[in-house]
């Protein structure tokens, strides 16, 4: 998967076809912390009853996944990088409700081939 975001080009190959990494700067990650209001885990505990999709905290995930990876783009920026390689994502729970989605890989300084 390669998606730009806002002229930083954010992949999870290792490698950038069409491209030449000039520069590695380094591991770079963002971050995003979620939860569910009182209302929200109401309807995610009767989503969990009857079962089915548990629509109510896909979008929540989904939301943390774009918050992580806008974050990491601004980060991998601020390094002076062009490109992040190798992107991936964990995601844990802590505490009751609230959801940690990172996002992180290697800031690098890419130019066309020629």
């Amino acid at each position: 998967m390669t998606e730009r975001f806002s002229g930083v080009i954010v992949t999870t190959t290792p490698f950038l076809p069409g491209y030449r990494v000039k520069r590695v700067l380094g591991i770079v990650y963002g971050m995003s912390v979620r939860t569910r209001g009182m209302l929200g885990r109401f309807v995610a505990g009767i989503e969990a009853l009857v079962g089915g999709r548990g629509s109510a905290y896909l979008a929540e995930l989904e939301k943390a996944r774009n918050e992580a990876l806008e974050e990491l783009k601004v980060n991998a920026a601020k390094m002076g990088a062009n490109a992040v390689v190798a992107v991936d994502f964990e995601t844990a729970e802590i505490l009751e409700g609230f959801i940690v989605v990172t996002a992180y890989g290697t800031a690098v300084e890419a130019e066309r081939e020629s």
